[in-house]
Order: C-alpha cells, then sequence, then structure tokens
C-alpha cells in the first residue's frame, strides 16, 4: 500500500474518477429531484471530469492538481461542474501548502478540508444537504483517521464519511425527501472519492447507488429552500473587486448585514462578488472600502422599487459605445434562428466554460452580455464571464433562466445607452417576466402539486410543478388562466419540439377569448424536453 501521493497517483485519480462518473452517470442523472426528462448531473461531471483528466499535467501532486481544478473550471458544466472545480481547487491549494514535502495522510487530509471549506466559504448562506454537505462530511472522517493512518486509510475514511452524508442528504433537504433521492452532486462526489480509494488499493468500491434515508414518519410536506434567497431583499448587486485577501472578510460581514444570496469567489487580488440588497448604495460603498470594485451590475427584482443608485456605473465610461454583443445560450433550432435575428450569437447546447468563453471572444466586441437561459448554466456563465473579464472583455451576466427572459432582454437593449445601463435595463426587463415551462413526467414523484405518474402532463413554475394535467392543450390553458390572473399584457408562447400541431392557434384563442386586452406573440422554438415555453410581462 502507498505512503504518500504523487503526480502519476493525481492523474490515475482523475483518470479512474472519469471512468467511474462514466459508469455511473445514467444512477446521477436519474437522481433528479424533480420528474423532468432533462437531469443531467451525471453527464455535467463526466464533461467537467474529462476536461480536467485532459489538463492533470505536472511535476508534483500540487501541480498536477492545480492543473486538474484549472482544467475542471473551463470544462466546467453547470452548477455540478463548477462545485467540482472548486472542490479540486481547494485540494490543489492544500497539496501546494505543504511544499516538497510528500503527500503523506495528514496532508491528504488537510487538502480535503482546504477543498470543503473552500466551497462553503465561496457562499454565504449555503444550504444543507447539498454536495456541500457530503464535502464537509468526507474531510471531518479524512482529519480523524490522519491522526493514526496513512493516505489509504484518509481516502477510505473520506469515502465512507461521504457515502454516510449522502444517505442523509434527504433528512436535511425536503426537495430530496419529496422526491425520494439522494443529492445528485453529492452521489458524484462519492463516486470521486470511491475512485482515489481505487487508485491507492485496487480495491472495487461498493456496489449499487447510495439508498435515500427517508426521515421517519414519512416524507416532509411540499416546502423547500428558495434557493436565489429571501424576497425581502429587491437587488442584486454584482461587482469585480481587486482587494487584498484580508480585507475581503471585512466586506464579507459588512454585505452580511446588509442581504442574502452573499457569494465571494476568486484569488487575491481579483474576486466576484454577488449579493441581494435592498441598499444598493451601502453594497458598492462596502467594496470602495475593501477596495476597487468594477464591472458593478445591478438588477431589480420588484418593479414598484424604482430607486437606483448612480455609483453603478464606473466613473469615466463615455456614451454609446458601438463595440458591443450579446451571447446567448439555447435550444432549439427556431429558438437558435430568433434570437439570431434579434442580434445575439448564439450558443446551443449545454457548453462548458471554455466554448461560452470562445463564444463571447468570438463576438468581437470589448462589451458583451452573456444570457444563460437555464439555472444550471448560470454559475458556467459567471465563470466563463470572469475568464473574459480577466482577459480584458467587459462581460456582464444577466441570469436569465428561461429563454422568453432572454426575448424581453433582448426588446430593451440599446446600444446608445452606457453599457451598464443597459444591461440593468435587460435585466430589468427578464426579471419582470414570468416564466413557465409545460413538459411530461419521465417517472412517479411526489411533487408540490400532488403526485404525478410518468406520462401526465407537468406545469412548472419558478422551478416547482404548479400543475399536473392529463392533456396538453388544457393543462396550457389552465397554466395560461393561473398566470393571467397576477396581471399582464404580453404573453409569450415558444412550442418546442414535440408540440402538438396547432398548440400555439389553440393557445393564442383560449387567451384571446379570456383575457381580451393581453397581446400574444407565439415561435416555433423547436426546443427538446419542453413542448411549451410560457412567458408573461
Amino acid at each position: 500500500m502507498p505512503d504518500s501521493v504523487d503526480a502519476a497517483a493525481v492523474r490515475r485519480w482523475c483518470a479512474g474518477g472519469l471512468a467511474a462518473l462514466r459508469r455511473h452517470q445514467a444512477e446521477i442523472d436519474a437522481l433528479n429531484v424533480y420528474p423532468v426528462p432533462d437531469g443531467d448531473t451525471g453527464t455535467n461531471l463526466v464533461l467537467t471530469m474529462s476536461a480536467a483528466v485532459e489538463a492533470a499535467v505536472g511535476a508534483t501532486a500540487a501541480e498536477t492538481m492545480r492543473g486538474a481544478a484549472r482544467g475542471a473550471l473551463l470544462g466546467a458544466r453547470g452548477n455540478s461542474g463548477i462545485i467540482m472545480a472548486q472542490l479540486f481547487k481547494g485540494l490543489a491549494a492544500g497539496l501546494e501548502r505543504a511544499g516538497a514535502a510528500p503527500v503523506t495522510g495528514a496532508v491528504l487530509a488537510g487538502a480535503l478540508d482546504d477543498a470543503a471549506r473552500g466551497a462553503y466559504d465561496a457562499v454565504a448562506a449555503p444550504v444543507e444537504g447539498t454536495v456541500l454537505t457530503v464535502g464537509v462530511a468526507a474531510a471531518k472522517a479524512a482529519v480523524a483517521a490522519a491522526a493514526h493512518g496513512g493516505v489509504v486509510a484518509v481516502a477510505r475514511a473520506a469515502s465512507q464519511g461521504a457515502r454516510e452524508a449522502l444517505a442523509r442528504t434527504p433528512e436535511q433537504l425536503p426537495a430530496l425527501a419529496r422526491a425520494g433521492v439522494v443529492d445528485a452532486g453529492g452521489r458524484g462526489l462519492v463516486v470521486l472519492l470511491d475512485a482515489l480509494v481505487e487508485t491507492l488499493t485496487g480495491d472495487e468500491p461498493p456496489d449499487g447507488p447510495v439508498t435515500a434515508a427517508v426521515p421517519a414518519g414519512g416524507r416532509p410536506g411540499a416546502t423547500a429552500e428558495r434557493e436565489t434567497g429571501s424576497a425581502d431583499f429587491a437587488y442584486e448587486v454584482q461587482y469585480l473587486l481587486e482587494a487584498p485577501a484580508d480585507t475581503v472578510e471585512t466586506l464579507r460581514g459588512a454585505l452580511t448585514a446588509l442581504g442574502d444570496s452573499l457569494v465571494i469567489v476568486g484569488d487575491e487580488p481579483t474576486w466576484h462578488v454577488h449579493v441581494h440588497v435592498n441598499d444598493v448604495g451601502a453594497a458598492i460603498e462596502a467594496g470602495i472600502a475593501a477596495g476597487r470594485p468594477s464591472r458593478i451590475t445591478v438588477t431589480r427584482f420588484e418593479d414598484q422599487i424604482a430607486a437606483r443608485t448612480d455609483a453603478a456605473a464606473p466613473a469615466g465610461e463615455g456614451d454609446g459605445h458601438p463595440d458591443r454583443a450579446v451571447v446567448v445560450v439555447c435550444n432549439g433550432r427556431g429558438l437558435a434562428e430568433l434570437l439570431a435575428a434579434e442580434g445575439a450569437t448564439v450558443l446551443t447546447g449545454n457548453p462548458s466554460t471554455r466554448q461560452l468563453l470562445d463564444a463571447i471572444v468570438r463576438a468581437g466586441a470589448d462589451r458583451v452580455v452573456v444570457l444563460p437561459n437555464d439555472a444550471n448554466v448560470l454559475a458556467v456563465a459567471a465563470a466563463a464571464a470572469g475568464e473574459a473579464r480577466a482577459a480584458g472583455v467587459r462581460a456582464g451576466v444577466v441570469p436569465t433562466r428561461s429563454p422568453v427572459q432572454a426575448l424581453a432582454a433582448m426588446a430593451v437593449r440599446d446600444p446608445a445607452r452606457r453599457f451598464e445601463d443597459d444591461v440593468i435595463a435587460m435585466a430589468e426587463a427578464a426579471a419582470r417576466c414570468r416564466s413557465a415551462e409545460v413538459t411530461i413526467a419521465g417517472r412517479e414523484a411526489l411533487t408540490v402539486a400532488g403526485r404525478c405518474q410518468p406520462g401526465d402532463v407537468l406545469a412548472i413554475v419558478d422551478g416547482e410543478v404548479n400543475l399536473i394535467g392529463q392533456d396538453l392543450p388544457q393543462t396550457a390553458c389552465r397554466l395560461l388562466d393561473r398566470m393571467l390572473a397576477g396581471g399582464g399584457e404580453l404573453v409569450t408562447l415558444i412550442a418546442g419540439r414535440d408540440a402538438p400541431e396547432g398548440l400555439g392557434a389553440a393557445l393564442r384563442a383560449h387567451v384571446e377569448g379570456s383575457w381580451p386586452f393581453v397581446e400574444v406573440q407565439c415561435y416555433e422554438g423547436g426546443q427538446p424536453h419542453y413542448p411549451l415555453l410560457v412567458g408573461v410581462e
């Protein structure tokens, strides 16, 4: 048994981890809290790990791990890929701290602890029951084992600690309990840690998926944390900050007192700051006190709150700069053609950080707005924008979660405005567009709207199943009535690849008959998985 880890072992682990993720790809994809057919965490982890393997080059274990972390960041797909890259970055930092010393059990345990802490520290209010929780449990088990064991004992303890924590994730996150699954990202981490044990010992990991531990007394009620923070805060503030590391902790405390959803990631001297607040000026002033903020963007969540600080515009910026572009991510030929006709550079599929970065550079502008159009692409878009800014391109992300929001944002785009003001206007337009999707259930599941069966029609609003039906046009009509009951002047309908013939015309007739003062726009999007996308403005 080895008593240390060298560069060759790191490369073998990366390659073995990729092979293991490929074996478990379908299983992890199936760990989807919503019964829709596009769960892709396993696929995203495989694609991210493929990029890590290609970049895992170096003379030492630390250098090789650093290369893998960089590759994972540039190849990251989805939120799970971004978190994997963060964990690898922490592992590399822990190994580098040991210098030229051998990577013993104690060093490996410390690196795992650095990885878990780094991922947690990037989020001000991490949600328990996710890969973050699994990573912390693995690190704690590893540190305990390092007191009396070498690298093999540490790796085995980390793997077992992660496996036990993963089984408990449904007790911590109600959405997992409702779906009867464990956390998909956490499952991916268990697979990687099992691969580390196999690399060091040759022992094959336990067979079969980790069983979900549903809490005693049945599944909890249909409640879940709001992923984007409390509705008490009206503005999202983001900026790039040049600052020393010691001032960032002070900034973290100041912004925590101002709002929620705080995320600060990066390395000295460059940091990316994100927070939800009501006092935009105070959030930016806190950044000024810590260092030099730039690339400031402000998104107003509530239209009735009109106040906005002028501090969001960098000093000395000229008006009406023509050298700017928009990069949009979407699926479906019709959607791609529609958005391209609006002047956007379109990237289809599920892009990696590198692919998005290449699209930003290919746009040929020094100021670029990115519209990700999918919650699972948001983190990748943010990473690509960060890489673009480091390369001299001023890139901003408008956090669109649906193509209907992208259309709303593109409609208000005005190159005559200052770039920062134009980004704010696009973000406000996107936020005013309520979005929904209609799809077909791929499996039985307990949802907020009740239990669904395979083949049921699901109407999803803001990430939650809002309606369950058997007939797609009828369910879509009910969805529109519910959304328009809350107000609206414009409805956008995008028919998918599997939409029944005449769906758009039938829904237009329904809106015109029931809501005569509402305008309807219909498009053929051709997107997979979702026969209908809906936007209400």
